[in-house]
């Protein structure tokens, strides 16, 4: 028989069986389609050794006047401008108090005590002291004027504790409460981590679940939303009051409560989204506490006058404003897009349009009965806005419309949507895509995406954790966190999160395909294998080609990675051909009426793009 070409349709397809999907991909793991091929994803390496403590939901990239390109970090702990791998802390400050000897301490322990009736500290939160004395021993005045973390408190008596890393020696230093005249300086409140599931009476509507059984609900993690603001920062966290960072002033200021710059105005002191628009600077707020309201109403949008942040007060003189969305609940998303501000609540979308005096902005009911799994979950691409919901993908170009997806199945049948505000949505337009990070079900912390190839219209998917992405097009890669770092994405070939760079394990399988007619058994004996290791930094690259022969179409096979298990009828032998750049054809042993090919590479340095192989088939029978 002639050799027979393998050429498999680009992207991976789950929404069927196995064998149904024959002719396409079937699985993989840090793989893209380029022009129909398929080929291993750029690597990522750290920007820096610096770390920034918390777990990273938002970035923010802008350039100052001066030509500073800066990148806001907001975790659930602290929010940090980055510049060159360096973090500065400008987490805004609750409190102020000035304390007189404060400290108490334990010879041999590392923890000291603070006597502050009125820190209202919670356990987690940080505290910086200035000013404060030296207690003697190794508790010197640079050791205590520190920035720390509260690690327990206690009410009645008015006191929390510090913890030191190493333990406190005394030297002939009186362990009675010292410091001298202490600057204590409280950071506004830290945030969840993850969504805590909360379960007891009380909890959900009345009636649901039996007596004593409350409904599962959740706390909400720290989300940070915001824009540059010209060269300064405005940002918020969800439920908080409006911050500002002016950089003007330089990286040794924190940010501030906005509210306060001008008091007695009408700025808003709760949001849950924060937006500047590209028309004119209105810094516009969604989900927010009226005028002559403290609380915010979930579905209130409120904005400033043009280009003036401190004027919230509408008047025939200003532009201020605001209005109220009648569809859904909850506010739970805003995207700038073109010539509009898009909003999601939870069961409608609208276009906010700016119309000029008298309404200033007004929105347009886009369509209904539609969702969105969390505020992070959409992404603006090739002048379109694709978003997740909670059981399907969306788009809008113009109308809104279901995403065809071929992954809906393997992607909302394992999803935590508990953890649901942790996903959230990722352009890489020097490849065409968007990326979802998720959350499996059972699982805490994003480890899944999925991407869409929107010129191509194919998806494919793959495990790797993250928690926010940047793909400003203002840096020369693409900047995602993980493990209290940043990483540039699409940099070299391999996984350099670390200062020891370690391989990424890449591989792709396809569908089941009939060797013959699938009828008879056939025998290959020879492959060509048509590969490309160009990009590789290795001298010697290479990679794995596996044949997994079938006895019979759909027997239950779904794992090319693990053999041990199948059914009888399944995999009768395997054939593993290890590939190098320049192998032309290599001779092998196998017999069955359909086959799954897998290529995969676990080598440092190696990176290739996969074309067509091509098998030499004798005929051998039907048994």
């Amino acid at each position: 028989m002639p050799l027979r070409k393998l050429q498999f349709k680009p992207g991976v397809n789950k929404e069927n069986t196995r064998y149904t999907t024959e002719g396409g991909w079937y699985d993989c793991d840090k793989v893209r389609f380029r022009q129909g091929t398929p080929e291993k994803i750029g690597g990522w390496q750290q920007i820096s050794n610096e770390r920034f403590q918390g777990v990273c939901r938002n970035l923010i990239n802008w350039v100052t006047l001066i030509g500073y390109n800066l990148m806001g970090v907001g975790t659930n702990l602290k929010y940090y401008v980055e510049l060159g791998g360096a973090y500065t802390d400008i987490t805004p400050l609750r409190d102020v108090n000035i304390l007189t000897n404060p400290f108490t301490v334990t010879t041999g322990s590392n923890v000291m005590t603070v006597n502050d009736p009125g820190s209202g500290v919670n356990v987690g939160d940080f505290v910086s002291f200035a000013g404060a004395v030296g207690l003697g021993g190794n508790i010197t005045t640079f050791v205590l004027n520190q920035n720390f973390r509260v690690t327990s408190v206690n009410l009645l008596a008015g006191t929390y504790t510090v913890e030191f890393p190493a333990p406190l020696v005394a030297n002939a230093f009186n362990s009675s409460p010292g410091g001298g005249t202490v600057t204590a300086s409280y950071e506004i409140h830290t945030g969840e981590e993850y969504a805590v599931p909360l379960l007891g009476w009380g909890i959900g509507p009345w009636g649901t679940g039996g007596w004593g059984i409350g409904q599962p609900s959740e706390s909400p993690i720290r989300l940070w939303s915001g824009n540059n603001y010209g060269e300064d920062l405005i940002f918020g966290y969800r439920g908080g009051p409006i911050f500002y960072w002016d950089a003007s002033n330089g990286f040794g200021q924190r940010a501030y409560d906005m509210s306060t710059e001008l008091l007695g105005s009408s700025i808003p002191t709760a949001q849950n989204i924060i937006l500047v628009s590209d028309v004119s600077l209105f810094v516009l707020c969604f989900g927010v506490n009226p005028i002559g309201s403290a609380d915010i109403d979930p579905m209130f949008i409120r904005w400033s006058d043009a280009d003036n942040r401190l004027e919230w007060f509408p008047d025939v003189t200003n532009q201020a404003g605001g209005i109220r969305l009648s569809i859904g609940s909850e506010i739970i998303a805003a995207k700038q897009s073109r010539q509009e501000i898009v909003v999601w609540t939870d069961s409608a979308v609208y276009s906010l349009q700016y119309q000029g005096p008298p309404y200033v902005w007004a929105p347009i009911l886009l369509a209904d009965n539609t969702s969105i799994v969390g505020p992070n979950a959409v992404a603006f691409a090739n002048n379109t806005l694709y978003w997740m919901g909670v059981d399907k993908f969306y788009k809008y170009d113009g109308r809104v419309s279901t995403l065809r997806c071929d992954l809906r199945q393997f992607i909302f049948n394992d999803i935590n949507l508990v953890q649901g505000y942790q996903i959230f949505a990722a352009t890489n337009e020097a490849f065409n895509e968007v990326w979802w990070f998720y959350c499996r079900a059972g699982e805490l912390t994003p480890t899944v995406y999925v991407i869409y190839n929107y010129i191509e219209d194919i998806w494919y998917y793959g495990y790797m954790t993250r928690t926010a992405w940047s793909d400003s097009g203002l840096r020369e890669y693409p900047v995602a966190a993980v493990d209290n770092r940043l990483v540039n994405h699409e940099y070299g070939v391999d996984d350099a999160t670390t200062p020891t760079p370690v391989p990424i394990n890449a591989y792709i399988s396809s569908a089941e395909t009939d060797i013959d007619d699938g009828h008879n058994f056939g025998f290959i004996y020879r492959v060509l294998p048509d590969v490309t290791f160009r990009g590789s930094t290795s001298q010697n690259p290479q990679a794995t080609l596996t044949l997994i022969p079938m006895q019979n179409a759909g027997s239950g096979f779904n794992n090319p990675q693990s053999v041990a298990g199948s059914s009888s009828a399944g995999v009768v032998r395997t054939a593993t051909i290890p590939i190098e750049q320049f192998t032309g054809q290599v001779y092998t042993r196998v017999r069955g009426r359909q086959i799954i090919l897998k290529f995969e590479s676990n080598a440092l340095g190696t990176t290739w793009q996969l074309g067509s192989p091509r098998i030499d088939i004798r005929p051998d029978g039907r048994r």
